[in-house]
C-alpha cells in the first residue's frame, strides 16, 4: 500500500512516520507538502505530530486552511483511511472532520510521558488486529491535549462507539488519576462515524521499536495494513 505524510511548517514527527514506514515496515511512503492538490494513489494519509505553524494562533486552527486540506477532505469524502497523531488530531478537529476541541492541559504544563491506553473498539481499521480491552504503553507529548466536547457530542461519541481509546491504569481501569491532561471521559483517540478517521493523542510512530521502550505502536500500523 502506499502511504503519505502530510507536511505542514512546524512538523516535527513527520520523519518519525516517514522512517517507521519505510523502514520498519518496509512501506512506500512520501512525504506530501501543505501547498499539494493531487492525494491520487495514495491509501492512507497520515497527519503528523508537531507546531504547525507555531500554534501561533491555536493548535491546528491556521494549518486546516491549508491547500491540501481541501484534497484531504476529498480523500476521506472518499472513505480514504486517515491518521491524526497530537497535532494532527488537532487539526482534524479544528477542521471539522471529528466533533470536539483541545483545551489546554489541566496542569498547564507540557507533558512528555509513557501512559497507558485501553482499546475501547476494534472495529475500525486503526485496531482490526486488537482487542477490545487491551492495554498499549505509548508515550505522549502535547500541551493541548484535554479533549473535550459537549454532552450531547460526548453521548453521540459512546453511542456509536467512536471513542477507540482511553487513559487507564496498567490493569484496564479508568479513574481520574489515570488521565493526564484532564480529558474528558478519558479519551485519548476518537474516529468519524464512519471509521476512516482517527485522530489519537499518543505517538504510535515513537513505540515501534524495544529500543524505544515499547512496541504496542505497531498494531495501530499493522492494522491499518490488513485492513488495505
Amino acid at each position: 500500500m502506499k502511504w503519505g505524510v502530510i507536511v505542514f511548517p512546524g512538523s516535527n514527527c513527520d520523519h518519525d512516520c516517514y522512517w517507521v514506514l519505510k523502514h520498519s515496515f518496509n512501506q512506500e511512503v512520501e512525504y506530501i507538502w501543505h501547498k499539494e492538490t493531487n492525494l491520487a494513489g495514495y491509501d492512507c494519509l497520515i497527519l503528523p505530530g508537531g507546531f504547525s505553524y507555531g500554534d501561533y494562533l491555536r493548535t491546528g486552527a491556521i494549518a486546516r486552511f491549508s491547500r491540501v486540506m481541501l484534497e484531504v477532505e476529498k480523500f476521506a469524502n472518499r472513505g480514504g483511511i486517515i491518521l491524526g497523531i497530537c497535532n494532527g488530531f488537532q487539526i482534524l478537529l479544528e477542521a471539522g472532520f471529528l466533533p470536539g476541541a483541545m483545551l489546554r492541559n489541566k496542569n498547564l504544563n507540557f507533558i512528555c510521558k509513557y501512559v497507558t491506553i485501553r482499546v475501547e473498539n476494534e472495529q475500525p481499521p486503526f485496531t482490526n488486529l486488537t482487542s477490545k480491552g487491551r492495554i498499549l504503553n505509548m508515550p505522549i507529548a502535547h500541551m493541548d491535549g484535554n479533549y473535550y466536547a459537549d454532552k450531547a457530542t460526548l453521548e453521540e461519541l459512546n453511542r456509536n462507539n467512536q471513542v477507540i481509546f482511553r487513559y487507564s491504569t496498567k490493569d484496564g481501569r479508568c479513574p481520574v488519576d489515570a488521565n493526564p491532561n484532564g480529558s474528558l471521559d478519558n479519551i485519548a483517540g476518537i474516529c468519524n462515524r464512519e471509521g476512516n478517521i482517527l485522530g489519537m493523542m499518543p505517538h504510535p510512530e515513537r513505540c515501534i521499536e524495544k529500543q524505544l521502550g515499547s512496541e504496542d505502536g505497531r498494531v495501530i500500523f499493522e492494522s491499518i495494513m490488513a485492513s488495505v
